[in-house]
């Protein structure tokens, strides 16, 4: 026998959380569809509470004992009513039928996931009363006084990489106890990487617990003269990877529906897109080559090749990747 883990996101607003259970499975099957009371998870009414959990994505399972050629899994799940319609929660059909409509475009992901470590109310680092020396020398920095939190983002990596996703970086952030995972690339598309950060939020979770400190996803985590908390995201069709007038254009596209776009990138972006600290104001839209003050950043080897991405920058820390990445496609693609 094995164990399998079932994780969904929940109905919790104006942010869903990640839920998780365990079910025991015989060796050699795939994890089947199950359920669980919707009416815990803001996903149903008591007298009608039953919501089912249909397997998409699976890995190991790095908290438990690996069985060989049968090891533990977990099971990411999306959520459905009992006639197996996809409920009202679940992005990610949408985000699937979308991928689907584009796929001669061939659209590819990387996303920049910050999160800030709390402990007794306070990011790591910041002392308890007042606050630390002035933001900055955090950024990608080493030794005890300046990089706080570094074992939980290196056990994450670890076993990120263990079970097999596309993670392919870490670095501590401008904020103390802020740190950032990069997961995607070049042939990881809207889907699969939306798949895998809702993944690797829950092993950063687990990590995290195992330590007893808090994992918070808020956009502002500190108010005042500090960054705040996005998730940056690289996004690049077939046509931007040859040419650099077609990066122009999907700039073009996503410019005419900023609005939509913001409307539908994380709870609270307000507090974070402010025009300070690496934002362009919520309330305007620009692009630029270089400019982490800008809406869409195209990196400066993009330019000087002709070729290659753009990065969206709105995105905050507590969005939803499969809103996110089903935004873009269809606001690019469908021009």
């Amino acid at each position: 026998m094995k164990l399998a883990e079932y994780i969904w996101i929940d109905g919790t607003q104006p942010s869903p959380q990640l839920r998780s259970k365990t079910k025991v499975i015989p060796d050699n099957t795939n994890p089947p569809v199950w359920g669980f009371d919707g009416s815990s998870t803001n996903q149903a009414p008591g007298e009608a509470s039953d919501c089912v959990l249909r397997p998409v994505f699976t890995c190991p399972d790095p908290f438990r004992q690996s069985r060989g050629e049968n090891p533990d899994l977990l099971v990411m799940c999306e959520v459905l009513h009992t006639d197996m319609f996809p409920h009202v929660t679940n992005t990610r059909q949408a985000c699937v039928i979308t991928e689907d409509r584009y796929a001669d475009r061939e659209g590819c992901f990387g996303m920049e996931q910050e999160y800030t470590l709390i402990w007794d109310d306070r990011p790591l680092g910041f002392p308890e009363k007042g606050y630390p020396e002035e933001q900055g020398q955090y950024y990608c920095s080493v030794g005890a006084g300046n990089a706080h939190g570094r074992k939980i983002a290196e056990e994450h990596l670890q076993l990120c990489l263990a079970v097999g996703l596309n993670i392919t970086g870490i670095n501590a952030e401008v904020c103390p106890g802020q740190w950032e995972f990069q997961i995607g690339g070049p042939e990881v598309g809207a889907v699969s990487v939306s798949d895998q950060l809702w993944v690797a939020r829950w092993i950063l979770y687990r990590v995290a617990e195992k330590h007893g400190v808090s994992v918070s996803l808020d956009p502002k985590p500190v108010k005042g003269d500090w960054n705040g908390a996005g998730c940056h995201t690289n996004f690049s069709t077939k046509e931007m990877r040859q040419s650099y007038a077609a990066i122009e254009a999907a700039a073009q596209a996503l410019e005419k529906q900023a609005k939509v776009h913001i409307q539908n990138y994380g709870h609270d972006i307000e507090s974070r897109l402010t025009g300070e600290h690496e934002t362009c104001s919520y309330k305007e839209f620009k692009w630029g080559v270089s400019d982490r003050g800008a809406s869409l950043r195209i990196p400066w080897q993009c330019a000087h090749e002709g070729y290659g991405y753009l990065e969206d920058r709105r995105p905050n820390a507590n969005c939803d990747p499969y809103v996110v990445t089903r935004l873009i496609l269809n606001t690019v693609c469908s021009k």
